[in-house]
């Protein structure tokens, strides 16, 4: 027996959001923090730096490196994505042809979630109580609502906004989330004529997972999703329909062989590796490590966890029903690869999705006295934002307030602000934007189930866009390896090579991107004339080279970073050194765990 739905909604509660706000939503947010920067430390330029490599020709595209360093994400379809952009847009700066097929990442996940939403809320366990006299909300229009819902509750997560624009694996891992929990989530609703559709979405999906470094992820995202669907068959309100019956049988198949498939294909490109990893096991700080983890669950995903846990309790009854089941599986398992690997805020980042959707099915059961907490909680959280934003901006142009201008004066040294009309003018027009949404939402206008999650969304897109045009100068300046990398450039010779040790992958990126240097690793097979050193590897430099053929020339150090400091040497014998040559090391560098 089916159990009563919690949601209590009318047709006057289920109008939609009008399509070009929700399109200028989106533009807002994807567009900011991909266009207008170079790349940032450190897996950003680090991705960047192999992804130059694949375009050169100069490393194997089953095995990107970096300067004979295999990579340590243990991903492929990012980097390849990367260097095809580069190869087929020549035109562009290599940086933000990178950009391009991420860009189309993000707008992919936030159109996926609409649609996997959307289909969920189909589900007839999904759907609102059922008035005496009728009036209440249809199901398509329900549905489109809380899709509606679920992307603004998505946008509004505040741990979505970095990570979500670099050109690393994390948001290719979210992209193929999204793409593969959009699939599961409609196969139900669409005739066995028309399930390639979902059924190459769940491919593209779990493929692009497990080529992302993710396949363990993506195995255990296909074994819940058929669990789901084979719950879905045996208890659904549709088992005793024998063609819908069939058509889940021939799904929960398909989604085992696709599953299957893929992780054969992980295996056979020697993908999978062990990255388990518990918090305080390597000392006595377990306590501070789980408390760190819980201030990220806190924040990162806010504010839709507290919505999803209100979901989960007033959908209690129903918890085995595909519009909470499948959502709650997704959620759980990148929250457990957040709390066993070390990569933490890229496990969670693929929780966002899932999340969002979960939080979407709160709304219709919201008390009046909640949506108004959370928006007054919104309206002074990121209007207080929003207004230290334009106040540091200010101080940085004139020098008034003289506090903020003398804090980034000593957290930035040597940054000398610059002023630009249009990003002026587009966060001007942001905040007025802000300003209007907030007379809207507090004048008398019609109920709508989105409502509640408009001002979430809105602050959050307002910052981050405040933050991409009046900050963008200092933030390039102050998370960019580019001042360090144009003064060593400065101090060498352009047409020499330059021996590397101690470097990681993302300083040596930024040295061949910005810096333009030919890079080698040091060694007995090179003979470049000058010699970069990480000043924490400078204790063992003298087992791999011979100290006494190197003169110390200087310490470069990056500015907003006193702990990142490189040592410049020059070469004063060159002694039956052999011609330089190209590393040709396979060493792999420490992994970077990712889920």
């Amino acid at each position: 027996m089916n159990k009563p739905s919690p949601a209590i909604i009318a047709q006057s509660a289920v109008r939609r959001l009008p399509r070009l706000a929700l399109w200028l939503f989106c533009i807002a947010y994807v567009l900011p923090g991909f266009l207008g920067r170079g790349p940032w430390k450190n897996e950003d330029i680090a991705a960047f730096g192999v992804m130059r490599e694949l375009a050169s020709a100069a490393s194997n595209w089953l095995q990107p490196q970096l300067l004979g360093q295999v990579t340590g994400f243990d991903a492929l379809a990012p980097y390849w994505l990367g260097a095809i952009a580069i190869k087929w847009l020549p035109f562009l700066d290599q940086a933000l042809a990178v950009r391009i097929p991420f860009v189309l990442l993000l707008a992919l996940t936030l159109l996926a979630t609409w649609y996997a939403v959307y289909y969920l809320a189909r589900s007839p366990l999904a759907q609102p109580v059922a008035f005496a006299f009728g009036g209440e909300a249809s199901p398509v229009d329900y549905a489109r609502a809380i899709a509606d819902a679920g992307v603004l509750a998505l946008i509004a997560c505040l741990g979505l906004a970095q990570l979500s624009h670099e050109t690393t694996p994390a948001l290719a891992q979210l992209g193929f989330t999204a793409l593969a929990f959009y699939a599961m989530a409609a196969s139900p609703y669409r005739r066995a004529t028309k399930i390639l559709g979902p059924a190459f979405g769940l491919l593209i999906g779990l493929g692009g997972l497990a080529l992302s470094g993710a396949p363990t992820l993506a195995l255990l995202f296909g074994i819940g999703g058929a669990l789901v669907e084979w719950t879905h068959m045996r208890w659904g309100t549709d088992q005793t329909d024998p063609a819908a019956k069939q058509q889940s049988w021939h799904w929960v198949l398909l989604i085992t062989s696709i599953t299957l498939g893929v992780s054969l294909l992980a295996y056979s490109l020697d993908l999978w590796r062990w990255r388990i990893h518990l918090p305080g096991t390597e000392d006595a700080s377990a306590w501070k490590d789980w408390r760190s983890l819980g201030r990220l669950l806190l924040w990162f995903t806010w504010p839709a966890w507290p919505l999803a846990m209100w979901t989960l309790f007033r959908w209690r009854r129903q918890l085995a029903s595909r519009h909470v089941a499948l959502p709650l599986w997704f959620a759980a398992m990148a929250v457990a690869a957040t709390l066993t690997t070390t990569a933490s805020d890229r496990s969670l980042l693929l929780s966002l999705p899932p999340l969002a959707a979960l939080a979407a099915f709160a709304l219709p059961t919201l008390k009046r006295s909640v949506a108004s907490l959370i928006d007054w909680f919104t309206l002074l959280f990121f209007t207080g934002c929003g207004i230290i934003i334009w106040v540091v901006w200010i101080a940085m142009q004139t020098g008034v307030p003289r506090q903020p201008a003398a804090n980034v004066a000593k957290l930035a040294p040597g940054f000398e602000p610059s002023f630009s009309w249009f990003a002026f003018l587009v966060a001007l027009a942001a905040t007025v934007a802000w300003a209007w949404l907030v007379k809207w939402r507090a004048g008398a206008q019609r109920a709508a189930v989105w409502k509640s999650l408009v001002l979430p969304a809105g602050g959050a897109t307002l910052c981050w866009l405040l933050l991409m045009t009046l900050w963008m100068p200092l933030l390039d300046y102050a998370r960019s390896f580019a001042p360090m990398s144009r003064q060593i450039a400065s101090l060498v010779d352009k047409n020499d090579c330059v021996e590397i040790y101690g470097i990681g992958s993302a300083q040596a990126a930024a040295l061949q991107y910005h810096g333009q240097l030919e890079l080698r690793q040091a060694g007995p097979e090179a003979s470049c004339p000058y010699l970069i050193v990480d000043i924490e590897a400078q204790p063992t430099l003298s087992s791999t080279v011979n100290l006494p053929d190197w003169a110390f020339q200087a310490t470069v150090r990056r500015p907003t970073d006193k702990t990142e400091n490189v040592l410049l040497y020059k070469r004063v014998s060159l002694g039956t050194a052999p011609p330089a040559k190209p590393a040709s090391s396979n060493r792999r560098a420490k992994p970077r765990t990712s889920p």
